[in-house]
C-alpha cells in the first residue's frame, strides 16, 4: 500500500512538473505540425521540434595540451566541452599560431634561450587553461563573445600586474645589494682627489656640423609568459559559438562585428601568395628583399588566381633548377612554404619574375602583380647608422625612400611594400607615403606594433602607411581584432590578416579574415600542409558563398 502510495504522489509530482514546463502542450503543437508531412524519422523530427525549447548550452569544460606547429615547434590547444541537452559533448578545438622575434642570424644561445621561453610560456598556458580558465569560464555560453573576452582580458590584466609587482620585488632588492656593496668598497678605499685641469682656450677653434642620430631601436613587446592561453581560448570560444549556432566561423565573426547584423554580401580578400624567400644571412648580395609575393588581379575569382600562381610557382622552379640558366641557386623549402633562394640584385630578382611570367604568356602588371617584404627592422646597422641593401651598400633613411620611389616608377608591377621603413622612421614614412601612397599599397607588419597597443590608441599607434599586417598570436582576442579592424576601417587604412612563422594546422585565420572584410591575407607559400589547408579553406568559403549567392 505505501509503495502503491508513494508512485501515486510521484506520479502526481511528474505530471505537475511537466504541466508547470508546458510539456503536454508542446507536444500536442508537435505533434500537428508533424502529422501532414508523416516524415520518415517521426522520432527525429519531435526530437528537433522539440530541441528549440532546450536551455542554450554553455561551457562546461576547457582542456588545455601541449601540441606542435607546422615547425616541430611546441605551441598550445585548446578544447571546448559543452553542456547540450543535459549531455558533455566535445565541441571543437583550436591550435594556435606561434611567433618567433629571433631573427635569422640569432646565436646559438639565442635560438636556445628562445625555445626555453617557449616551452615555459607553453607549459604555463596549458596550466591557465586547465585550472584557472576552466573554473572562470565554466556554465558561460559560448555564443557570448563580448562577455567571454572581457572575462579573458582582464584575467590578462591581473597577471600582468602579478609579474609587475614581482618584477619591483626583485628590482629594489637589487638595488639594495647593489647600495650596501657600494657603501662597503667605500669604507675600504678613500675616493681620490679630483685633479681640476685649466681650460684650453685659443685660436683655430673648429666647428662641426650636428648630424641627426637616427631614432633608436624600440625594445621588443615583453610576451607575458602563457599569454597563448587567452588567444587560444577566446578562438575556441569563437569556434564553439558558430558550431552551437551552425552557421560558419566566418559568418559568425561578421555578425559579431556588424552587431548580429547579417551582411548580404561577402568580399574574399585577396591572397598575398610567398613565391620566393630570399635569405639575408645567404652568400649572395641582395639584402633588401625578404619575400616576393604574388596578388592575382581582381577580376579572377580565387580559385583562378590560386591556378596561375601555381603555374608561375612551376616556371620558377624549372627555371631555377635549370643548370646554367639563371645564377641563384634553389635550396628547398622555407618554413614559409616558398622556395628559399639568393640573388645579387634586385633587377636580377625581377628579370626572373618576367622571364617566368612571359614563358607561360603572362604579362607582369596586368595578369599578375607583385608585392616585396623588405622586413627593413632587419637591415639596420646600428654602428654606420644605414640600411644595408646590398653586401657592402649603405643608404640613409632618406636615400631609401629615394631609391623606393625610383623602383615603384621603374618597376609599376610592385603594388605593395611590407616594412620598407624600420617604425621608428616616421619622418621617411611620412615622405614614402606623400610620394607612393598613390602608386602602391605601403604596410606595416613588423614596423606596427603589437595588437594591444593599436587598440589603446585610438589613432593607431604606427607609422603613417596604408595598411597594417595583424596577426592572431599570444593575448590576441576575437574582440581585439574586432574593434581594431573597426578602428583601420573608419580610417582608412586596409586591413591585412598575416600567417606568424610557426603556422599550425588550424585554418580559423581564413574565416576571420573573411568575416573581418580584410583586404588582403598573408599566408606563406603554397608548399607546407599547414598552409596549404588554409588555402583550400578559402577554396571552400568562395564555392560555399558563390553557392548562396553572397558573393561580391
Amino acid at each position: 500500500m505505501e509503495a502503491a502510495a508513494r508512485l501515486g504522489r510521484l506520479r502526481r509530482e511528474a505530471a505537475e512538473y511537466y504541466r508547470g514546463h508546458r510539456v503536454p502542450e508542446r507536444m500536442e503543437e508537435a505533434l500537428n505540425a508533424l502529422f501532414p508531412l508523416c516524415p520518415e524519422d517521426l522520432y527525429g523530427e519531435l526530437a528537433n521540434y522539440l530541441s528549440k525549447f532546450s536551455k542554450a548550452p554553455v561551457i562546461c569544460k576547457l582542456v588545455g595540451r601541449k601540441v606542435f606547429d607546422g615547425v616541430g615547434q611546441p605551441t598550445l590547444e585548446v578544447e571546448i566541452y559543452c553542456t547540450v541537452k543535459n549531455y558533455e559533448k566535445r565541441i571543437c578545438s583550436t591550435v594556435m599560431a606561434t611567433h618567433s622575434q629571433i631573427p635569422e642570424n640569432a646565436s646559438s644561445e639565442t635560438i636556445e634561450a628562445d625555445e626555453k621561453e617557449r616551452n615555459d610560456s607553453v607549459h604555463t598556458a596549458v596550466e591557465w587553461v586547465n585550472e584557472s580558465l576552466n573554473t572562470m569560464l565554466r556554465d558561460l555560453e559560448p555564443t557570448d563573445q563580448c562577455q567571454a573576452d572581457k572575462m579573458l582580458g582582464e584575467y590578462f590584466a591581473n597577471k600582468l600586474e602579478e609579474k609587475k609587482e614581482i618584477e619591483k620585488q626583485e628590482e629594489e632588492g637589487q638595488e639594495g645589494e647593489e647600495k650596501k656593496e657600494e657603501e662597503e668598497a667605500t669604507k675600504v678605499a678613500p675616493a681620490p682627489a679630483s685633479k681640476s685641469k685649466p681650460k684650453k682656450g685659443g685660436k683655430g677653434k673648429k666647428t662641426t656640423v650636428e648630424v641627426k642620430p637616427i631614432p633608436p631601436a624600440e625594445p621588443a613587446e615583453p610576451v607575458l609568459c602563457g599569454s597563448l592561453a587567452i588567444g587560444g581560448t577566446s578562438l575556441a570560444i569563437a569556434k564553439a559559438g558558430a558550431t552551437i549556432l551552425h552557421v560558419p566561423l566566418y559568418l559568425h565573426t561578421a555578425l559579431l562585428k556588424h552587431n548580429q547584423e547579417s551582411p548580404k554580401e561577402m568580399t574574399l580578400p585577396l591572397p598575398m601568395v610567398t613565391l620566393l624567400n630570399c635569405e639575408k644571412n645567404s652568400p649572395t648580395k641582395l639584402k633588401l628583399v625578404k619575400e616576393v609575393m604574388l596578388i592575382p588581379p581582381v577580376e579572377l575569382s580565387f580559385k583562378q588566381g590560386i591556378e596561375r600562381v601555381l603555374d608561375i610557382q612551376k616556371e620558377i622552379t624549372r627555371l631555377l633548377e635549370s643548370p646554367g640558366k639563371m645564377p641563384p641557386t634553389l635550396k628547398g623549402i622555407s618554413r614559409l612554404g616558398c622556395l628559399t633562394t639568393g640573388y645579387d640584385s634586385l633587377e636580377q630578382l625581377l628579370l626572373l619574375m618576367q622571364i617566368a611570367c612571359n614563358n607561360i604568356g603572362l604579362e607582369l602588371g596586368t595578369d599578375m602583380y607583385l608585392a616585396l617584404n623588405c622586413a627593413a627592422h632587419e637591415l639596420m646597422d646600428y654602428g654606420k647608422e644605414k640600411y644595408e641593401i646590398l653586401t657592402g651598400t649603405f643608404k640613409s633613411p632618406d636615400e631609401m625612400v629615394a631609391m623606393y620611389v625610383e623602383m615603384i616608377n621603374k618597376f609599376p608591377f610592385i603594388i605593395a611594400l611590407i616594412d620598407p621603413l624600420r617604425k621608428e622612421e616616421r619622418e621617411q614614412w611620412s615622405s614614402i607615403c606623400c610620394a607612393l601612397g598613390s602608386k602602391c599599397y605601403l604596410i606595416a607588419e613588423d614596423a606596427a606594433t603589437q595588437i594591444s597597443k593599436l587598440k589603446s590608441d585610438q589613432n593607431i599607434n604606427i607609422p603613417t602607411c596604408s595598411g597594417v599586417v595583424l596577426k592572431y598570436i599570444n593575448q590576441t582576442k576575437v574582440s581585439d581584432l574586432i574593434e581594431l579592424t573597426g578602428i583601420l576601417d573608419g580610417q582608412r587604412h586596409i586591413t591585412i590578416l598575416g600567417s606568424p612563422d610557426g603556422e599550425s594546422s588550424d585554418e580559423s585565420l581564413v574565416d576571420l579574415a573573411v568575416g573581418l572584410g580584410a583586404r588582403f591575407l598573408k599566408l606563406g607559400g603554397l608548399s607546407r600542409g599547414e598552409r596549404v589547408a588554409k588555402y583550400n579553406r578559402l577554396l571552400a568559403i568562395e564555392e560555399e558563398l558563390a553557392a548562396n549567392g553572397a558573393l561580391r
